[in-house]
């Protein structure tokens, strides 16, 4: 083997060792994780519970999964309504503080998930948009080059995945970024997207096994609900991540109840 080639195997064998989580822990033991609750009303302007229900409920899924409840803040508009989980106020400046004094002392990697409404320019956060850009800055002075999961159930959601998109990040999405994404009524306990992702959470393995699973429900969903056009949930995973994440067990540590059905 060529000094050089023996060089770039043995930087990509220390990379790897440092990202891979330790067998004798949780595999998120380390993972810093926001779960933000970004609006509280339907389309029309009505009131809704269905994205604090999926921002409670995703981050109970994810500390059964082994993230530290320690390690993970949750947001919502309205916080003071949820004093069993007490929430922060979603803010992109409190999302990007909780990141910064998070990602200082969990060092593994990052999980972001926003459930809100979305637009072609972003995604809302209490009535201010989130455009990709800005999120992508607050990501890579936060979470750096570890690897980093960011979800996005949002309208218009795939027009994050070019801004965010990079070898140690997986991106996945409710929308590409010209579809709506469906399930946020008054009468919907989540939207369709994070009802997928709740529901598929006690069998996948991993985050691609989840991202592919999430698709699929998502699209037999909209089939069965007669939903047009549909909202085809993007995917992207990163070439060094790619090979990371089956390490990262998404294995229950505790029973899981699946989420129930309207």
């Amino acid at each position: 083997m060529r000094p050089l080639a023996r060089l770039v195997w043995l930087i990509a064998g220390l990379w790897l060792a440092q990202a891979a989580p330790s067998s004798a822990a949780s595999a998120f033991g380390d993972w810093s994780a926001v779960v933000i609750a970004g609006d509280w009303h339907t389309h029309s302007g009505g009131p809704s519970e269905a994205f604090d229900n999926a921002r409670r409920d995703v981050a109970r899924a994810f500390e059964q999964a082994g993230f530290e409840s320690q390690n993970l803040r949750q947001f919502s508009v309205r916080p003071e309504r949820y004093k069993d989980t007490n929430p922060a106020k979603s803010d992109p400046q409190g999302i990007y503080d909780a990141l910064s004094d998070l990602t200082a002392r969990a060092t593994g990697g990052c999980l972001i998930y926003f459930s809100s409404h979305g637009m072609p320019q972003g995604v809302v956060v209490d009535q201010q948009l989130l455009p990709p850009g800005v999120l992508a800055g607050m990501l890579d002075s936060t979470c750096g080059a570890r690897p980093t999961v960011v979800i996005i159930s949002a309208c218009f959601s795939g027009v994050f995945v070019p801004a965010l998109a990079g070898a140690n990040r997986m991106v996945l999405t409710a929308a590409r970024p010209d579809r709506s994404s469906f399930g946020c009524g008054e009468a919907d306990k989540y939207p369709y997207f994070d009802q997928c992702v709740l529901e598929s959470m006690p069998s996948a393995t991993d985050f691609a096994t989840l991202g592919r699973t999430v698709q699929a429900c998502v699209a037999a969903r909209e089939v069965r609900e007669g939903m047009k056009p549909p909202s085809e949930p993007q995917l992207f995973i990163g070439s060094a991540l790619k090979p990371l994440l089956p390490l990262y067990s998404l294995a229950s540590t505790a029973p899981r109840k699946p989420a129930g059905r309207n």
